[in-house]
């Protein structure tokens, strides 16, 4: 029975995506069909996922989201794992593929806490073959994660390193050059809960003095921003 499978994939590099489309279609069982849509920006990838969740017809089977993505021109979607959420909401019964180069431990467990999703690939431990057999292995038996995904979650039982879509949202508002006093203008908090949640950050990340820019750093290092 011919097996007719939608996917969007997302990243930021066309040769990265042509690459896993040719490692797809040249792998595909032969009863697989895969009609692949592409994007490379999160306004893009916004848009084919809202007009897929219109008809029943046009649902992705599979969603591929590179984490580094150019943020969408409102500044409200910031990255793949941004996008990702969005998926679960308009297209609830997708699988969820995330592909990324970092490999923090940490930066992996917040993924999965936020997403759960059914792949999570991470670029380094990449090749064809581990693409062709995540790819099959994700939509019969998910989830599939990378080699170092699964180092990490054998030897890591909890992990203080969690950032919330609001924390994320202010790490991504100071790395654009947006005053702490003006926070308030963008995120409904007070005052004194945005500073309470920056001291949070900077204790996570280790910011012995207290700098913004120190921050920044530590979280750009990390793969937050």
């Amino acid at each position: 029975m011919e097996q007719h499978l939608k996917i969007l994939m997302v990243d930021d590099h066309p040769m990265i995506i042509e690459g896993y489309q040719m490692t797809l279609v040249a792998t595909k069982k032969p009863h697989q069909h895969l009609d692949i849509d592409i994007a490379h920006d999160c306004d893009m990838a916004f848009e084919l996922i809202k007009k897929a969740s219109s008809s029943l017809d046009s649902l992705y089977d599979v969603c591929f989201f590179d984490i580094s993505l150019p943020a969408s021109k409102d500044g409200l979607i910031t990255s793949g794992e941004d996008l990702a959420k969005i998926a679960r909401e308009y297209l609830p019964d997708a699988k969820v593929v995330i592909l990324t180069m970092f490999n923090e431990s940490f930066r992996i467990l917040n993924i999965i806490k936020e997403i759960n999703p059914e792949g999570l690939l991470i670029k380094s431990d990449l090749t064809s073959s581990e693409l062709a057999e995540a790819f099959q292995h994700i939509l019969t038996n998910p989830p599939y994660y990378s080699s170092t995904v699964n180092t990490f979650l054998k030897t890591t039982i909890t992990s203080d390193i969690y950032l919330d879509e609001t924390n994320r949202k202010i790490l991504h508002l100071l790395s654009k050059g947006v005053k702490t006093k003006s926070l308030k203008e963008h995120i409904d908090l007070s005052m004194s809960a945005i500073e309470k949640r920056k001291k949070h950050l900077k204790l996570l990340f280790d910011v012995e003095d207290g700098n913004d820019e120190t921050l920044l750093k530590e979280a750009r290092h990390k793969g937050f921003l």
